[in-house]
């Protein structure tokens, strides 16, 4: 295979190709010598840049990911980045920051998934899935994200966090308004035209918490942003803005990742009748595997940035300060040196070490254990409700350079 401007994945059009040839593009990649450079296409409302090194190796990535001392997620882990004011006006992500400040902050926002806070969860997340089969048994057949992720995730994450039911159908429109403008970020004409809804939606979201915060510095619930309000560990704190920050980054990843891949479970169950059949057959035994794998399979996280901070050798490529290397999850994850049959759907693959959740160090996802449970929860109702629930036609993807997304996903059942 040749590298033409076809098949430069740092462009929009690269990914509006089938997911088999991306594949076959990537396993490509795979096997040369050293990571290649692709040129940053020129988007408004971005930083320029000159463009990245991909790591597309299993070993690459999970390098780039322990190696934060030279692979730093400051100051953008998105790419293209946002141009420089955009922190100043929404504040920075706990994801764009590295140790000491991002230390810190992590030591703080983990008290959102301690165990006594995820304990607290269980029954509001099993009633919530409850209510989302039950309507979409109502219903009828239909869209599976409209009719059931969609509000499933939502809902959860707002029980987490503690917000008002009067404003969660606004924190969904804002959600989903952040989540159009991210998935079309190499796409000018995309760009432009989310860009003000997604201002709006910012700005909403974080007004929102920072008002419900004040609320509950002054009158405390047993939820995550009254203990994250109050939060005081070893004398810190965070400030309006942090909080904003990490709300932000809570509600738009922990409502709309395990969304899609709720979705990407029931397409890849419903196209692999034995896999399903095997996990039916003991949903306690074989689920916990079954998430690891359809998380490896469909990667909805496709990539994150790193930037370098001095000068550095990753198989054979000479690295500089100032270069941007992006991790490719989705490559990763289909690495035939770690995975055997890395095309192959299998629910007893053990082991796993797939980096669908970022990769081991210091950034692996705060949020995996909730993800997961959310999903094992959220499908034992399922099958156990509507045990025949399929696809009535293939899944409408999201044309994105960042996230592995199902727009619209057609199920049936009797």
């Amino acid at each position: 295979m040749e590298l033409t401007a076809d098949l430069d994945i740092a462009k929009l059009d690269f990914w509006e190709r089938p997911v088999s040839e991306r594949h076959e593009v990537f396993a490509w990649l795979r096997e040369q010598e050293r990571p290649l450079f692709f040129a940053q296409p020129k988007v408004p409302l971005a930083r320029a840049g000159k463009g990245f090194y991909a790591l597309v190796r299993h070993s690459d990535v999970t390098e780039a990911s322990r190696n934060g001392a030279v692979f730093a997620n400051s100051p953008a882990v998105t790419n293209p980045e946002p141009p420089k004011w955009v922190k100043y006006i929404y504040g920075d992500s706990l994801e764009n920051k590295d140790a000491p400040e991002h230390t810190r902050l992590r030591r703080i926002v983990s008290r959102a998934f301690a165990p006594r806070m995820m304990a607290r969860l269980e029954e509001p997340m099993r009633r919530r899935a409850e209510q989302a089969v039950s309507a979409l048994a109502a219903h009828g057949p239909g869209d599976f994200v409209e009719l059931v992720t969609q509000d499933y995730t939502t809902h959860v994450v707002c029980d987490l966090l503690g917000i008002p039911d009067e404003d969660r159908p606004q924190v969904m429109r804002w959600v989903r308004d952040t989540v159009e403008y991210q998935a079309v970020r190499s796409d000018p004409k995309g760009m432009l035209r989310h860009a003000l809804k997604n201002t709006r939606a910012t700005f909403g979201l974080r007004n929102l918490v920072i008002r419900l915060g004040r609320q509950r510095r002054r009158d405390p619930g047993d939820d995550v942003i009254s203990a994250l309000a109050g939060a005081d560990v070893e004398g810190e704190r965070l400030t309006g803005m942090e909080l904003g920050a990490f709300f932000l980054l809570l509600v738009v990843a922990g409502i709309d990742t395990p969304g899609h891949t709720m979705s990407h479970a029931l397409a890849l169950l419903s196209e692999h009748p034995e896999q399903r059949e095997l996990l039916l057959s003991d949903y306690d035994r074989h689920m916990p595997g079954a998430v690891d794998e359809i998380v490896r399979y469909a990667s909805p996280i496709t990539q994150l940035q790193r930037t370098v901070t001095k000068e550095y050798e990753l198989r054979g490529q000479r690295l500089a300060p100032g270069d941007k290397v992006v991790l490719f999850y989705n490559s990763a994850n289909r690495d035939e040196r770690v995975f055997t049959d890395p095309g192959v759907f299998d629910i007893t693959r053990g082991p796993n070490p797939h980096v669908a959740f970022g990769g081991p160090g210091a950034h692996y996802c705060l949020g995996a254990h909730l993800a997961k449970r959310e999903l094992t929860v959220l499908f034992q109702e399922l099958f156990t409700r509507l045990p025949d629930i399929r696809l009535a036609a293939p899944p409408e993807p999201m044309v994105s350079t960042f996230n592995h997304a199902i727009r619209r996903l057609p199920v049936t059942f009797s």
